[in-house]
């Protein structure tokens, strides 16, 4: 009796392990593959699929999803001789699970390495400069590459990207010291530059100065003889207005004279040979009646008992500064610290003396 429930539970234990083993649920974006007595027989879809068991072997499931890789830096020698460390990124995805599984034993190790070798071939050909600003064009020659290379693999490669190219040290110091050299070139420039313009703008600011202070003095001596010559008009036709006579001018003449020994050091004085005839010209100024001008030739004035006084003293002074000028005809005269500037006041003095 125990031997037969012992029977039985083992066939209820075989039945349920080959219906569970019959039953294969693959999840969305997964595949399996399957073969039978040790040959491939097909490929799981995503869903409920039923195999025969001890017959059909089920392998590992492979992800259909885009699958990103980052390998580890390689060294690279540039056309220059230059190593540099390029660490790289991939972006693959796997269309077909039969060659994936058949065509190659390890598609992610094969990837890597045929990037590693691609690399080196695409960088082998530019030199450091042209590397480190190509990125672009070596993404996508690697990506053409790898892509023609993997497609019997099952495998689409959908992008490349170069995580970092780092050079040897010194060639980053090198780089460092010329990008600080360029940018202290650019500061002297547009240091250079602003001085440049700076003294463009004080000169052509000082240009506009110095020829509106040239116009302003033209305008100012335009002005200034537009004025002397109006003032000299109107003298000039006052003086033609009045009818003036030698006498007056002579008279003119000897009000200059004392101007001349106004000076601090002036301790010598040459009275010159015309005084003579301009003390006569005053003489007979005074000892003749006066003519009668244009202005006053209309009115009769009154001459007072003083002003004939004044006449008659005028008229002996003239006399006697016509006698002392007749003495110095031949040369000059010094005069002394204490002479007065004033000839009228001498000979005014001499006639109170005398008198």
């Amino acid at each position: 009796m125990d031997a037969l429930l012992i029977a039985g539970l083992l066939v209820v234990l075989f039945a349920v392990m080959t219906v569970v083993r019959s039953v294969r649920i693959v999840p969305q974006a997964r595949a399996r593959n399957v073969e039978r007595l040790g040959r491939y027989h097909s490929t799981l879809k995503p869903g409920l699929n039923f195999v025969i068991p001890y017959i059909d072997r089920v392998y590992p499931m492979i992800d259909l999803r885009e699958q990103v890789v980052s390998f580890r830096p390689q060294p690279v020698i540039t056309e220059d001789n230059l190593v540099v460390e390029i660490d790289t990124v991939l972006y693959f995805q796997v269309t077909d699970p039969r060659a994936a599984a058949y065509e190659i034993a390890n598609y992610i190790q094969a990837v890597e390495q045929l990037t590693v070798t691609t690399l080196r071939n695409v960088v082998g050909s530019l030199d450091l400069e042209m590397t480190l600003t190509s990125r672009d064009t070596i993404n996508s020659q690697l990506r053409g590459v790898l892509d023609e290379a993997t497609g019997k693999w099952g495998i689409r490669v959908n992008r490349v990207e170069i995580k970092a190219i780092d050079p040897p040290k010194s060639i980053k110091e090198a780089m460092e010291k010329q990008m600080r050299a360029e940018r202290d070139k650019r500061a002297a420039i547009l240091n250079a530059e602003g001085q440049r313009q700076s003294q463009i703008l004080t000169a052509e600011g000082d240009k506009q100065s110095a020829i509106l202070r040239a116009e302003g003095d033209r305008s100012a001596a335009i002005l200034k003889a537009q004025g002397q010559s109006q003032a000299i008009d109107e003298v000039f036709q006052a003086v033609h207005r009045n009818d003036p006579d030698p006498k007056l001018l002579a008279y003119q003449y000897l009000q200059v004279l004392p101007e001349l020994a106004k000076g601090q050091g002036n301790t010598f004085w040459v009275i010159p040979s015309e005084v003579t005839s301009a003390l006569q010209g005053v003489s007979k100024a005074f000892t003749e009646s006066l003519p009668k001008s244009p202005a006053t030739r209309h009115e009769a004035p009154a001459i007072s008992e003083a002003a004939a006084r004044e006449t008659a003293q005028a008229e002996q002074a003239a006399a006697e500064a016509v006698a002392e000028a007749a003495d110095v005809d031949a040369g000059p005269r010094q005069l002394g610290p204490a002479a007065t500037a004033d000839p009228l006041a001498d000979l005014q003095e001499n006639r109170h003396r005398t008198s």
